[in-house]
């Protein structure tokens, strides 16, 4: 489905840009895999040992500058690059009456900042190369909201719009932009919410049962892929029902 291609994934380390880095490795694809820890790098290391282009990096996605060298080094690696999954993303969950500006910064820079930078350093390629496919990492909380997560929803929210204007600027280069919105998915991020309200989630859920991070990978190998050829601009729920 998509062999052959180059992919940049953020938040690889872990948890859903994980499962989609390997995903996207069984189905042939050549991997920049890139987190704020090592983990990027020692998974890169792993795929490499298995014979598949991978290369990792530690990276702090916020920092414009320090985004546009790493840009520039994948490039200059793999001489293309096919799909962008802006996927990195942190949580620092308070009610909005106790949440800090740090609270509200690290959030926003991380999760939606990061977004820009990215797609900022790669499109040039993309439109010299007269192809291109993005997609990034939303949530259901970024189109409903949710209590306790002003900052998160606010950031998740913001991609799609950005996903929106993106896609009405680049489909006449060839450049497709689409989002997923995970919902209650299992992950080191969900794992420490107290059992009570892991329970109401998933009690809220119409498939009664809660995500797993190769479902959302499924989703984003469709959109990676020439199945989608005619999708852009769109937000595509990965929540059980959660949303309606």
């Amino acid at each position: 489905m998509i062999k052959g291609k180059v992919a940049v994934i953020t938040g690889a380390g872990r948890g859903i840009g994980k499962a989609i880095a390997l995903k996207f490795a069984e189905n042939g694809a050549s991997l920049a895999l890139i987190s704020r820890s090592d983990r990027a790098i020692d998974l890169a290391k792993e795929l490499a040992e298995k014979g598949i282009d991978a290369i990792g990096y530690s990276l702090d996605v916020s920092d414009f500058a320090r985004v546009q060298e790493v840009a520039a080094e994948i490039i200059n690696h793999f001489s293309r690059v096919d799909i962008l999954v802006n996927n990195a993303g942190i949580t620092r969950d308070m009610l909005l009456l106790r949440m800090t500006e740090q609270d509200w910064d690290q959030v926003i820079n991380v999760n939606l900042k990061s977004v820009f930078n990215m797609t900022k350093a790669f499109v040039p390629q993309m439109i010299k190369q007269r192809e291109g496919n993005i997609i990034n990492m939303s949530s259901v909380v970024g189109v409903s909201g949710n209590a306790g997560q002003a900052n998160y929803s606010a950031s998740k929210a913001g991609i799609i719009g950005f996903t929106k204007s993106v896609a009405k600027e680049l489909g006449a280069r060839n450049i497709r932009c689409n989002a997923l919105a995970p919902g209650f998915i299992e992950t080191d991020m969900t794992q420490t919410l107290p059992e009570n309200m892991r329970k109401q989630w998933i009690n809220s859920i119409p498939l009664r049962r809660s995500g797993t991070p190769e479902d959302v990978a499924n989703a984003a190998l469709f959109l990676a892929s020439d199945m989608s050829s005619y999708i852009t601009g769109q937000v595509i729920n990965v929540c059980g029902g959660l949303n309606i």
